[in-house]
């Protein structure tokens, strides 16, 4: 069970990192590339999450964004002054779940292709 963010302790990024990519195994071609001080997620050339501080964030929309608010999960803040509110953190029972997590991962990387 992961345990990194809701713990004492953050797991290092690079660690959370590969247990993220292991979890998301199943889909093709899943790659996490340096950015933010963190990773983002990419299939191929979309980008869809991020890593930053042993957290993850998926890609939202209108029609995904209610079940994270529904969870009381937060938008990205790379800092004290910026929210990306595109990304909101995923719940840590959802990242632990490796079906449910290529599930929501599979809905973020939708929420960005339909973004022109």
């Amino acid at each position: 069970m992961f345990k990194g963010s809701t713990g004492n302790k953050t797991m290092k990024d690079d660690s959370f990192k590969d247990f993220v990519l292991d979890q998301l195994q199943e889909l093709d071609d899943v790659e996490a590339r340096r950015m933010f001080g963190g990773f983002g997620l990419y299939q191929d050339e979309t980008f869809f999450g991020i890593i930053h501080k042993g957290r993850l964030y998926f890609k939202i929309d209108e029609t995904t964004v209610g079940e994270y608010r529904k969870r009381k999960m937060k938008p990205f803040r790379p800092n004290a002054r910026q929210t990306l509110k595109s990304y909101y953190q995923v719940p840590v029972d959802i990242i632990d779940d490796r079906d449910q997590l290529a599930e929501w991962a599979q809905s973020a990387l939708r929420c960005q292709s339909t973004k022109g």
